[in-house]
């Protein structure tokens, strides 16, 4: 909804409004909206949610007598996979009273320093679900954004044949910038709709399940492009506009529901393992994947916009910002029938 808005803004026509002509540019409107939504929700952020400070609860919890034992201390604590243990004055009082029972701290109560090196062999050395999950992810960020970053421009010049590079009195830059501003509505359809499809997305999971949506998202966003950079008209441009936002609710869902499911598989296998008397197998930090997957958004504008400016000038067209977009969202969507690993 903050986006359908934001790009709301970008679709009005404030030259010829009294906002407009009191700031002096359509930019100045939009900057001007920005600074004021910016800090109002600064503000909010701040007065609305107390914080309490954190305290030792070693200090507050009065001294008791227990029995010690060497794996419940604090230097063991901690323990998380390989990464180098923290050393950490406080212990929960009710696992100092267990004394010897506490064997095997869980999982939750686990914590560890990350460096650079850490990280780096943690990546390295991911499952391979966990890495076909994070490519695939890395192909659908590359799909979704070569579309999104370029969109106002191809509407602009192909499907409205307006002339960025013209005078800027000229009747074919009039015609872009108007290309543009229905090119903001667009995203804005793309935004509306993404919320709408997030909301009834649980309601479509027990039917097609996650694999249905991925794949659903992937294969409509590539078709919608393909559609559009074949056949650019306004009105089924703008239909369009709704597969972007099955796309957009796609990526921000589907990939961090199979994480959970993995780790949460992980945690069934470890907790079987420690009833049948088993070693218990390192662990992996949910949050550190989540992270892995969060930074192919990254990598993708990387590739998005050190490839995509010189495609368009080898063909001297954008045409090609939907066309590739439409490529990779099809090749991501077979990938994701066929290398991504589901659970029932």
């Amino acid at each position: 909804l903050g986006g359908a808005l934001g790009y709301l803004l970008g679709a009005i026509d404030w030259a010829h409004l009294e906002l407009g002509r009191l700031l002096g540019t359509e930019f100045q409107v939009m900057f001007f909206f920005s600074s004021l939504v910016l800090t109002l929700c600064f503000i909010i952020h701040l007065c609305s949610i107390p914080e309490a400070p954190l305290r030792d609860t070693a200090k507050d919890t009065p001294p008791r007598q227990a029995p010690q034992d060497p794996a419940s201390s604090s230097d063991r604590m901690y323990e998380y996979e390989s990464i180098e243990k923290v050393k950490n004055s406080y212990v929960n009082p009710e696992l100092a009273l267990q004394g010897g029972k506490t064997k095997n701290p869980p999982a939750e109560q686990t914590q560890r320093t990350m460096t650079i090196k850490s990280l780096l062999r943690a990546l390295m050395s991911m499952p391979a679900h966990y890495r076909c999950l994070c490519i695939s992810h890395l192909i659908g960020w590359t799909a979704f954004l070569s579309n999104m970053l370029f969109f106002t421009d191809f509407m602009g010049q192909i499907v409205y044949h307006g002339d960025p590079y013209s005078a800027h009195n000229s009747t074919e830059f009039l015609i872009y910038q108007r290309g543009v501003e229905v090119g903001c509505w667009g995203l804005c359809i793309n935004s509306v709709f993404s919320s709408l499809y997030s909301y009834f997305q649980k309601a479509l999971v027990p039917y097609v399940g996650l694999k249905g949506l991925y794949f659903m998202g992937y294969l409509l966003f590539g078709l919608g492009t393909g559609f559009i950079g074949l056949f650019p008209n306004v009105y089924s441009t703008l239909v369009m506009c709704t597969s972007f936002g099955v796309m957009s609710s796609t990526l921000y869902t589907v990939p961090f529901n199979l994480i959970a499911m993995y780790h949460r598989e992980e945690q069934e296998e470890q907790r079987q393992q420690a009833q049948g008397g088993g070693l218990d197998s390192s662990r992996r930090g949910q949050g550190l994947d989540c992270a892995a997957l969060t930074c192919m958004v990254q990598l993708a504008q990387i590739l998005v916009g050190g490839g995509l400016g010189f495609l368009v000038n080898v063909v001297g067209s954008v045409v090609v910002v939907v066309i590739t977009a439409s490529a990779a969202a099809l090749i991501g969507c077979c990938f994701v029938a066929l290398f991504v690993r589901y659970i029932d």
